[in-house]
């Protein structure tokens, strides 16, 4: 029997897994995301899918059915704003009550439009916190069979070190979630940025406005030029280390202030990723933070992906955090094959 196959993704960002999914061959009607930020981004090399400014906490249920129109096979995806669970944010607040509202909601909106494939992507930590075992809970009491993993995507062929949580639920039955293939070498830093001219801290290309670093203070100025590849501020001598380092609690932060390296895949991709003192974000070579291009290459967005409608509306706080929200797009495209195949043997 011939069936439509259309996808919504929410929390949909500037649209990383939309673009995967896309690569993959799925149809995405439309992406939902709060962030009016995202909207150009997200339409602009995802057409025809649309792009949905709302809050996926209030969004009726009724308003996200209409935009699957009449297809047969309804597919629902997102990645619902992690920050309560991520590694780098082990503080806990009665302010992340709101974000695990997020995965709730998420949740709502499956038990209401009852879409027939499910797909989530988060960060690891979430499988441990009560929000996600009553996600999965309902997933199984609504009758969908789930599947889910930790995910690293150097693993698969990403030149990152990124671990992610994926889900994919079905009302169909199974949906396997590929294995890594560990016969294939890891992309590496070299592979995915060497190839751009180089630049100094503060300086952009001019073919390319997204290729733009951070500028450095004196102070690290000196300090980046100490480090190494692989490295952190340990490497340093103590009068150029930061007086929160010499403190106990500073010791348990060891990657800032670091290069990559080349022949390895690169760290997790921040939302601060452009700063050097915010992780091993330094360049291998060049006395700077990685740029804004380089950082999205490492997500896995094309080069000739569009974040901004003109150069000078980029803000490095802005397009960072979209950049290092974003589901990297490879990760996507391995979502989509995952839910083609489930598709495909469907009509065997």
């Amino acid at each position: 029997m011939s069936r439509t196959f259309r996808v919504v993704d929410l929390f949909c960002g500037v649209g990383g897994l939309t673009r995967g999914l896309r690569d993959a061959g799925l149809d995405v009607a439309a992406g939902v995301d709060f962030d009016p930020n995202c909207q150009y981004a997200y339409e602009a090399n995802n057409e025809p899918s649309r792009f949905i400014h709302a809050d996926v906490q209030k969004l009726p249920a009724r308003d996200l059915q209409a935009l699957f129109g009449d297809c047969s096979v309804k597919i629902l995806v997102g990645c619902a704003p992690c920050q309560p669970f991520s590694k780098y944010t082990k503080k806990t607040s009665k302010s992340t009550d709101a974000q695990w509202a997020l995965v709730s909601s998420f949740r709502k909106l499956i038990r209401d439009v009852k879409p027939d494939i499910v797909s989530m992507e988060n960060v690891p930590d979430l499988v441990h916190h009560r929000v996600f075992e009553q996600f999965v809970r309902s997933l199984r009491a609504m009758k969908y069979v789930v599947n889910y993993r930790v995910m690293n995507c150097a693993d698969y062929g990403m030149p990152q070190e990124r671990q992610r949580l994926v889900l994919l639920a079905s009302r169909y039955g199974p949906i396997a979630i590929p294995d890594p293939d560990m016969s294939m070498p890891r992309r590496t830093v070299r592979s995915t940025i060497a190839h751009l001219k180089p630049i100094r801290a503060g300086g952009v290309a001019k073919n390319d406005k997204l290729h733009k670093s951070c500028k450095l203070s004196e102070l690290n100025a000196v300090r980046i030029r100490r480090s190494k590849p692989g490295g952190t501020w340990r490497d340093w001598p103590l009068e150029l280390r930061a007086a929160c380092h010499t403190r106990e609690s500073g010791q348990t932060y060891p990657s800032v202030y670091g290069r990559m390296r080349w022949d390895e895949p690169s760290p997790t991709i921040t939302t601060q990723y452009f700063g050097y003192g915010n992780g091993r974000f330094g360049h291998p070579e060049q006395h700077r933070a990685i740029s804004l291009r380089e950082g999205a290459l490492l997500q896995t967005f094309p080069a000739s992906y569009r974040f901004v409608r003109k150069p000078e509306d980029m803000k490095y706080a802005t397009l960072g955090r979209l950049i290092g929200n974003a589901v990297p797009v490879d990760l996507g495209r391995i979502i989509g094959s995952a839910i083609q195949s489930h598709l495909i043997s469907l009509q065997s």
